[in-house]
């Protein structure tokens, strides 16, 4: 392969040595990139964890590549946005075809006065590889253990034991809290004998890298009915290290087993790229399924990413929705265990991201249904569509290649407060704060890790222990933080969604949606 892995060490657990190991706070099962982002978002809050990994590699294949916007900009408080925006490919430009022909481009980003870009292509290898990093700088607060396989777990209303079997031998390990980051075939699931409720659909795609190099733009290409590969649908992305990510729609009867074979594999790429060079760096089939469980809390163990909902890979739901997951838990755990949540905080975690969940799982349903129409009126509706949208505006929006993830807007969550008339739609209670340039940098990069009261072109005040900032606002500030008001109040979570807002500053309603935000 192209990248060059590296083993990371194995290190006898304390328990093997005769020493005391725990209890400890936080137990993350799963050193993908959730637990790794979990590990760190809780250190940056000053919680502790310890992160097990039944393996002690990053990820084999690049997997999970196109990372978004509001997926960015958690990385970048995180401490590694900065890094996998210079490493990745930059891209907001799609185009869509039908046959050789296109039948329209769309941006995903058009305006300015952003500092992250719409999208990334960068390997999840690298991405992994950049978190173990950034893990390593929090020495007292983030222990990680490599070969370190879950075995078992229990829990009571105290906390969670665990059996962990490395190559020394089986040992025991307790913790507050245990949150199950493993993944689509979550050990932690299947322990505590639980299912997934949704969809599985007869519909297979090969997925492949190719080493190649090539003057191809970065973005974002699908092929409805393509000469290469006609009848079915193709994609083609990008990746830094000139490998480039194809996906090929196969059907429901074709044998995952053969369709890995080399010799079944190159034949296609060749028909899609054309005679020049190529090497294949990973090849792999998925089947498409929309699925989550029904509750992502169990008393003290929390299912987060892959482990707790999965959908399809097209419209990069699933890197990025997990990465939500860290963003909206982090906080509220850390208060639990500082005893200053709510009675209410960490349940609205499951009410939250199961509706996050939702939404990714009902665009991912209508972009398979798209792509592989049934027989029938389904069939007949995509033709139809496709026929339109080059000459009709109205039509492209029904063109479903596989909707692109978009910030979870908390619409209805438990926590939101009171909103304000005349105030932009876009910064609405349970939206993520949308970023703009400031004079002193950008707006994001100015909140605090707590709870923030932002004061938009008014005077600001101080408010208990609540970090305050105050902006003028420019006229992108204006377009997306004040609307038609002249001033604006808002109380920011600590995950930089935005809790509740007004158009004055009210000592009272201000404590008073705080308290709602805090879970009570």
């Amino acid at each position: 392969m192209a990248y060059t892995y590296q083993e990371f060490a194995y290190t006898k657990p304390p328990a093997l040595s005769g020493v005391s190991d725990g209890p400890h706070q936080v137990l993350i099962v799963g050193a993908g990139p959730i637990g790794l982002a979990m590990a760190i978002d809780l250190a940056l809050r000053g919680v502790a964890s310890v992160v097990v990994d039944d393996n002690n590699v990053v990820s084999v294949g690049s997997r999970a590549i196109c990372w978004a916007k509001r997926t960015l900009e958690i990385f970048d408080r995180l401490g590694v946005g900065q890094q996998m925006v210079a490493k990745g490919v930059t891209w907001k430009l799609g185009r869509l075809y039908r046959g050789e022909r296109e039948v329209y481009n769309f941006d995903l980003l058009p305006e300015d006065g952003h500092q992250m870009p719409a999208f990334i292509n960068l390997q999840q290898y690298y991405v992994e590889e950049y978190l173990i990093e950034r893990c390593r700088t929090f020495p007292e607060l983030i222990d990680l253990r490599f070969k370190n396989k879950l075995v078992s777990c229990e829990q009571s209303s105290q906390g969670v034991a665990v059996e962990l079997q490395t190559p020394d031998g089986p040992y025991r390990l307790e913790a507050d809290y245990l949150l199950a980051c493993d993944g689509a075939n979550s050990t932690v699931r299947r322990t505590m004998g639980l299912e997934f409720d949704g969809q599985l659909f007869e519909e297979r795609f090969l997925i492949t890298d190719i080493v190649m190099k090539a003057d191809f733009p970065s973005e974002r290409r699908f092929w409805f009915e393509p000469p290469f590969h006609a009848g079915q649908s193709a994609l083609l992305h990008k990746q830094p290290d000139d490998i480039y990510r194809i996906d090929l729609q196969l059907g429901w009867d074709a044998d995952p087993e053969e369709e890995r074979k080399p010799e079944n594999v190159i034949p296609r790429i060749k028909r899609m790229v054309g005679d020049r060079p190529f090497e294949i760096d990973w090849v792999s089939v998925y089947t498409f399924q929309c699925r989550r469980l029904q509750r992502f809390v169990h008393d003290r163990v929390i299912f987060v990413g892959d482990s707790a909902h999965i959908v399809s890979p097209f419209g990069a739901r699933g890197g990025n929705g997990g990465i939500q997951d860290v963003d909206n838990l982090a906080w509220k755990l850390a208060a639990a265990l500082k005893g200053t949540a709510g009675p209410g905080l960490l349940e609205s975690y499951d009410q939250e991201r199961t509706y996050g969940a939702d939404e990714n799982i009902m665009n991912s349903s209508r972009s398979t249904n798209f792509m592989s129409p049934k027989p029938g009126a389904e069939a007949l509706f995509r033709e139809a569509v496709l026929d339109l949208a080059a000459k009709a505006p109205f039509a492209r929006l029904m063109v479903n290649s596989g909707r692109l993830s978009v910030p979870c807007v908390l619409d209805g969550s438990v926590l939101n407060g009171e909103d304000a008339e005349g105030l932009p739609a876009i910064s609405r209670p349970g939206a993520a704060l949308p970023d703009a340039p400031t004079d002193d940098g950008w707006l994001l990069n100015r909140l605090a890790t707590g709870f923030t009261l932002l004061f938009v072109d008014c005077e600001p005040h101080a408010l208990g222990d609540l970090e305050t900032l105050s902006v003028k606002a420019d006229e992108m500030v204006r377009t997306r933080l004040l609307g038609s008001a002249q001033s604006a109040v808002y109380l920011i979570r600590p995950d930089q969604h935005v809790a509740a807002r007004w158009t004055q500053f009210d000592a009272d309603k201000v404590a008073a949606a705080h308290r709602t935000a805090m879970g009570f």
